[in-house]
């Protein structure tokens, strides 16, 4: 089943942890409500979010944030057609933006805006090849626990 994958990148606006919790708390019972799967990748200086699901549920959860001030300067990087969800099971994923992205330097100067969609995808199969390695390992250490 052909789902929706759009990737947008905003900067956020008095950005803290009660902040980010506020956003998932909303955006969680939503997107399970809307078949919505994803990640957020967060930090003070950028938000990062790859939403997948309907075309018509994606594209209402976009405009939310869109109307959202807590998102500054968001733009759309990737918008298309996608034959299965990186994160079939994360309503939304959370998680720090690493080492292995962009710097806060890099980011001020547009690398996020001028990266390829390529290099976008990259940072969100990373994460979610990480889950995957991380679900693997804790789905054995319960195996090993229980002998």
């Amino acid at each position: 089943m052909t789902v929706m994958q759009l990737v947008y990148a905003s900067r956020p606006f008095g950005f803290d942890d009660l902040s980010l919790a506020g956003i998932l708390a909303t955006a969680r019972p939503n997107n399970r409500r809307d078949s919505i799967t994803g990640a957020l990748i967060c930090r003070e200086d950028l938000y990062l979010q790859l939403l997948e699901g309907p075309r018509e549920a994606v594209t209402a959860a976009f405009n939310r944030i869109m109307r959202d001030d807590r998102h500054m300067d968001a733009v759309v990087l990737i918008s298309c057609d996608a034959e299965e969800r990186l994160f079939p099971r994360w309503a939304m994923r959370d998680d720090p933006a690493r080492s292995w992205m962009w710097t806060r330097d890099q980011v001020r100067a547009g690398a996020v805006e001028t990266a390829s969609a390529d290099e976008i995808r990259g940072v969100f199969r990373r994460l979610a090849s990480e889950l995957t390695i991380s679900s693997a390992v804790e789905q054995q250490s319960e195996l090993n626990a229980g002998h």
